[in-house]
């Protein structure tokens, strides 16, 4: 086995965590789709204006 990068670890511990993450939703008996763990999540901005719109 030849030397790894660091970027593909990090890039095959990311896969792993999103697929451990899917697997445990799934055991809850939540419905999880492989779709929603590639959706791309707001900014902390937008979460933050949101969140403050519906306090108010």
């Amino acid at each position: 086995m030849g030397n790894v990068s660091l970027e593909t670890k990090k890039a095959y511990a990311a896969r792993t965590r999103r697929s451990n993450y899917a697997a445990s939703l799934r055991l809850e008996g939540f419905k999880v789709s492989p779709e929603d763990g590639e959706c791309k999540l707001p900014s902390r901005e937008q979460v933050l204006k949101t969140f403050t719109q519906t306090r108010t």
